[in-house]
């Protein structure tokens, strides 16, 4: 079943440094098919797994880097709270660790934190990591955190790790995300 959604949705996509982060180009990809405008903000560890070029030539616009006063900053637009206006939901997927830390503590020091403080709109976060760090007890009280002050998540899977175990911290299918930020947005 397709759920109707203006054709104006923006979702602000924030891609962090996890092995999991080339799986942001087929969330992109879905989101599109849905009809909604897609942005994509970068954190600099997430260029390590996947180029900005990559998903700039899906989403047919410029991606933004972690940096909040870089090539894409001007005087009378500053991207962090442009973003933040113009986002209908923010989803963040992969989530590291320590993106979950930074949004439970509050923490604005690159791009993407930046926008997560600034935005009115909802909050959807697709944690991908280590079944240890996942586990982690920091890293749950964090998460929990974030969901007492109404932040979604999409939860990870029990599967194979980029390690080679297998546990808890795979990131959710895409089609699991998609329709998660489709709900969020109905």
């Amino acid at each position: 079943m397709r759920l109707k959604v203006r054709k104006s949705h923006r979702v602000i996509l924030g891609v962090t440094g996890s092995i999991a982060a080339y799986k942001a180009a087929d969330i992109a990809r879905g989101l599109l098919e849905k009809g909604l405008k897609v942005s994509v903000i970068m954190t600099k560890e997430a260029e390590h797994f996947i180029t900005p070029l990559t998903l700039s030539a899906l989403i047919g616009e410029q991606v933004y880097s972690s940096g909040l006063f870089g090539a894409e900053s001007h005087a009378w637009k500053m991207p962090h709270i442009e973003l933040a206006k113009e986002a209908d939901l923010l989803l963040i997927a992969p989530a590291t660790a320590n993106i979950i830390a930074k949004l439970a503590h509050g923490l604005a020091d690159d791009l993407l934190t930046c926008v997560a403080v600034g935005t009115k709109a909802p909050i959807l976060v697709a944690p991908a990591m280590n079944t240890e760090m996942y586990n982690n007890k920091f890293v749950q009280k964090n998460c929990a955190a974030l969901k007492e002050a109404g932040v979604k998540f999409v939860d990870p899977l029990k599967g194979k790790l980029a390690c080679g175990i297998v546990g808890d911290g795979h990131i959710a299918d895409e089609k699991t995300i998609v329709d998660s930020v489709m709900r969020s947005l109905k």
